[in-house]
């Protein structure tokens, strides 16, 4: 399979990984090709009880504690220095899982695959405008495919080094094994527990998992918009490779990404919880605790403006910088009614004053544009003359 990954850790899905057994976690690289984690700190939480901790050997395994209760309301939390936090939820027991290195580039980002056991060979592909990363072309145009697997579970990375400002992309997964023989009618991937997880700067910002009892072979994921917006597509098709590709290219052509999830009241109102139990957490303090519980809200429901601007403003709070970028771009993208200007306008110049700490002047002043032909203001007035006299320099 082709290997492609992006920044924290992924669950390995149903059933034992070659390196894992029952009652033992692995810990695995997720940029190095079968490379394991030792010295990771494995801690499990659960509500109202005390903490059990471990941590990996230097085969990468550690064994589940015995009294921990492994099921989905406890959590785990894998920490490594230089490497993205990940926080599961538990089943652990029998998994395998991929840490990701930090990643130190404002436009950069990294997707994760992992599965189960069948089928064996679930293929990360990438498409944007003169590119298609996918096992039989790793390298584009700043970015690549730096791990393919072939033999179940994972992981598979995609990193994008620099994503290119004006120019969309679409990620997709191909179930290889029976597309390659035509199974339209299979189901095998609904099965795989397959997870895609994206990673941004130190943190995971959105995990997708494949729909069950469904039958396709090709699941389109997600796009990203021109000015970096992240957009859930989550189509379930039975294409070829050949006809993936076409696929993927007419959606980087189409006037607009198209909205295929479909979030009940039912969903929306959970959200809402979790978002608010986040607002109260971030009173107390607690950011990196809200933070997580901002993301869920958003997993949940990928519109919700509210959590977004919360998200936003704890990552500035953590000194996030390029994931601050990333909540403000969805800012932009999700703003409507009568503050969307201003909302937009805000948004823009927060991006511009990211760039200017970075000493990129030119990115900064696009955005300090933008923002001033949204709306009037002296505060951008002054960016772009900032910006104007750096670039004369």
């Amino acid at each position: 399979m082709r290997n492609f990954f992006l920044t924290l850790l992924l669950p390995l899905a149903a059933g034992v990984s070659a390196l894992t057994h029952a009652g033992e976690i692995t810990v695995l690289s997720a940029v190095v090709k079968d490379k394991t984690i030792a010295d990771a700190q494995v801690t499990w939480q659960r509500n109202g009880e005390s903490s059990l901790q471990g941590v990996t050997s230097g085969s990468g395994t550690l064994s589940v504690p015995d009294g921990m209760t492994d099921d989905g309301n406890t959590n785990m939390i894998i920490t490594k220095p230089g490497y993205s936090t990940l926080v599961v939820k538990c089943p652990c027991d029998g998994f395998t899982y991929a840490l990701s290195p930090v990643m130190t580039n404002l436009d950069g980002l990294r997707v994760v695959l992992t599965w189960g056991k069948t089928p064996k060979d679930l293929d990360s592909h990438l498409s944007y405008p003169g590119n298609h990363i996918f096992f039989e072309d790793k390298v584009a145009a700043d970015a690549n495919l730096d791990v393919d697997d072939t033999t179940s579970y994972g992981p598979e990375t995609i990193t994008i080094e620099r994503k290119h400002q004006g120019e969309r992309y679409v990620y997709a997964v191909h179930d290889y094994t029976n597309g390659v023989n035509n199974k339209k009618n299979s189901d095998a991937m609904s099965f795989s527990h397959a997870r895609v997880q994206v990673y941004v700067g130190q943190t995971l910002i959105r995990t997708y998992n494949v729909k069950p009892e469904t039958t396709a072979t090709s699941w389109i994921v997600f796009g990203i918009d021109e000015q970096g917006a992240f957009h859930d597509i989550n189509q379930y098709l039975s294409l070829s490779r050949q006809g993936m590709a076409k696929h993927l290219n007419s959606l980087i052509s189409a006037s607009s990404f198209e909205d295929h999830s479909l979030i009940t009241a039912e969903i929306k109102q959970e959200a809402k919880r979790i978002n608010t139990r986040g607002e109260s957490l971030y009173h107390e303090k607690r950011l990196e605790d809200a933070m997580y519980r901002f993301q869920e809200a958003i997993n949940l429901y990928p519109s919700y403006g509210q959590a977004y601007s919360n998200l936003g403003l704890t990552y500035q709070k953590l000194d996030r910088t390029a994931e601050a970028l990333w909540a403000n771009r969805k800012a932009i993208e999700l703003a409507s009614g009568n503050s969307k200007n201003r909302v937009q306008a805000s948004s823009y110049y927060n991006i511009a004053r990211i760039y200017e700490a970075k000493g990129q002047w030119q990115d900064a002043l696009d955005n300090f544009r933008k923002a001033k032909s949204l709306r009037e203001h002296s505060a951008y007035d002054k960016g772009i003359q900032r910006m104007q006299e750096k670039l004369a320099q």
